[in-house]
């Protein structure tokens, strides 16, 4: 009788406990957290709504971490600093936090561009191993310190396109004078083959595409070139963007805001740039595929890059990171490392993830070909 009466009184506990758990006062830990307010300025357009999302995305986050008591804003850029001076508003505290990427900022110190990406290096996934288990997060952060930054990977695009042109691009030569829209140290590669780079904000593209001020433009991929209406000015869609293997976007905090921030609300930070890496390829990659159709039907026309492009691209490149290690120790003490891992990276990648994915994409062409004569 004693035991029925025990486990009807603990059924009926049972019944209410969610009840009960929510007239619970918050843990004191959770009512004894400051209230904290941050402005976050990105570099993007809101209507790219996932690599200006990215930032949202960490906002969210961050406030779910902390209960609502570290809130963070996103601005687009332009709204409160304009989309290529998050790096200077961040180091001199103008906002305690910033949505952007550092190849934007090579004109300072070419140094930069390894935190986002380098013309023929690493994909997503070697940079994101690179950062997070070959040294890259450690020796970026040493080199940010100057810069009174700490700084996060908080997003990738995946490799990128290599962008819209009026004409058609079929040996280097064709590259010669052509005013083309291109951000970091890809600009200056593109130089010494003849390009007049032009580094201008997501936003500003369009019209200076459709105005002809710039002959030619890179952004991104599919999804975001569509919205940003480049098939609408010019035909011709290249590929691939050797300059951006696994172009990281990262969230830069100002380091003295981030000293003031309790442990909690920095591991909250920390968690939240993760993620947002995962989330922003996720969705690359699940649009992406789609886009590419539409644009096709619209009449975009599908290029490679010539090989004889891309072999004198390649070796401009090599010649520039030479010149730039001679010059700059900073840059020089990173390349080493950056180098070294790139090619054990590829050696593994031919080994496996190349061979993998090359059938892949062969069989699956050949299996189409075959149902279209069944059809």
């Amino acid at each position: 009788m004693l035991r029925r009466k025990f486990l009807k009184g603990a059924a009926l506990a049972g019944a209410g406990s969610v009840g009960v758990a929510a007239s619970f006062p918050a843990p004191a830990i959770a009512q004894s957290m400051p209230e904290i307010k941050w402005r976050l300025p990105t570099s993007f357009p809101k209507s790219l709504d996932t690599i200006y999302g990215g930032s949202e995305f960490i906002a969210n986050r961050v406030a779910q971490l902390t209960d609502n008591k570290f809130q963070i804003r996103a601005f687009a850029g332009g709204e409160i600093v304009p989309p290529l001076q998050v790096l200077d508003a961040v180091q001199n505290g103008t906002v305690e936090a910033g949505y952007t990427v550092s190849y934007y900022y090579v004109g300072k110190d070419p140094t930069f561009a390894f935190d986002a990406c380098m013309p023929f290096g690493l994909n997503v996934r070697q940079q994101n191993s690179w950062m997070r288990n070959g040294g890259g997060l450690e020796l970026m952060r040493e080199f940010f310190k100057d810069y009174n930054i700490v700084q996060f990977p908080a997003g990738n695009t995946g490799t990128q396109m290599g962008g819209w042109f009026r004409k058609e691009i079929k040996t280097v030569q064709d590259l010669s004078g052509l005013k083309f829209r291109i951000a970091g140290i890809a600009g200056q590669i593109l130089s010494k083959l003849g390009v007049v780079p032009q580094q201008i904000g997501g936003g500003d593209i369009y019209p200076a595409l459709e105005k002809g001020t710039i002959d030619a433009a890179e952004w991104v991929g599919p999804y975001d070139d569509e919205k940003l209406g480049f098939n609408k000015v010019a035909k011709y869609y290249y590929y691939p963007g050797w300059w951006e293997g696994g172009p990281q976007v990262s969230l830069y905090i100002n380091q003295e805001q981030w000293a003031k921030l309790p442990k909690t609300y920095q591991a909250a930070l920390e968690t939240a740039s993760s993620e947002a890496v995962v989330w922003m390829l996720g969705k690359y990659d699940s649009q992406n595929p789609a886009a590419l159709k539409r644009l096709i039907s619209t009449g975009t026309q599908l290029r490679p890059f010539p090989k004889a492009v891309m072999d004198a691209a390649y070796d401009a490149a090599n010649e520039l990171y030479a010149d730039i290690s001679a010059k700059n120790p900073k840059f020089k003490k990173i390349y080493d490392s950056w180098v070294k891992y790139r090619d054990e990276q590829l050696l593994w990648f031919r080994v496996a993830e190349g061979t993998f994915d090359n059938y892949m994409a062969s069989t699956t062409r050949r299996t189409s070909k075959a149902k279209k004569k069944k059809g």
